[in-house]
């Protein structure tokens, strides 16, 4: 009995989830995926990614996730697959594609609001996942950072020039907010 306690309390260490550590997974895209780019790939599954150097919004949550163990290409179309009449419809799809799913704004908020990681309050902690309406109705997703401007936390995401580190948490609608355990 003894044993297995350890042996619990050891795995828990391991796969427990860490929000400076997602910070700064977040945090080590900057300078690294240097431009915008939406275009449709085939992906290598699971764990398949667009070039670093390019990516959207959703690719800095997904890569820095991944040193997390946690990978939302595998996790949301297992669950689209599952329970495809729950996820928005919005691109016409008839099934879950396992190159694209991961990577769009409304299918992350969809599966971290079915699995119970959606914060009912608007106290911000860094590792905090939020989504946005930019202008245009456009989706949005970026990383709480631990840094602040003032007494707002910077955003960590990519909304056109790569991946960036902005005082953007108020900038537009708010329509998610998400704490992973």
């Amino acid at each position: 009995m003894k044993k297995f306690l350890l042996l619990a309390l050891f795995a828990t260490q391991i796969f427990a989830f860490s929000a400076n550590k997602f910070v700064n997974d977040a945090r080590s895209q900057i300078g690294v995926t240097l431009s915008y780019d939406p275009s449709y790939e085939r992906l290598a599954y699971p764990m398949g990614d667009v070039d670093i150097k390019k990516g959207v919004c959703t690719d800095v949550v997904v890569r820095a996730l991944r040193y997390q163990d946690m990978d939302l290409q595998r996790l949301i179309f297992e669950d689209m697959s599952k329970n495809f009449s729950v996820y928005p419809k919005k691109w016409g799809l008839k099934k879950a594609d396992k190159n694209i799913d991961h990577r769009r704004v409304l299918n992350i908020a969809t599966y971290l609001k079915r699995k119970d990681f959606e914060v009912g309050d608007d106290k911000f902690l860094p590792g905090d996942i939020v989504t946005w309406t930019l202008p245009g109705n456009l989706p949005h997703i970026g990383v709480i950072s631990d840094k602040f401007y003032a007494k707002t936390p910077l955003v960590i995401h990519n909304i056109g020039s790569g991946v960036q580190e902005e005082n953007i948490l108020y900038s537009y609608k708010i329509t998610g907010h998400f704490r992973l355990k």
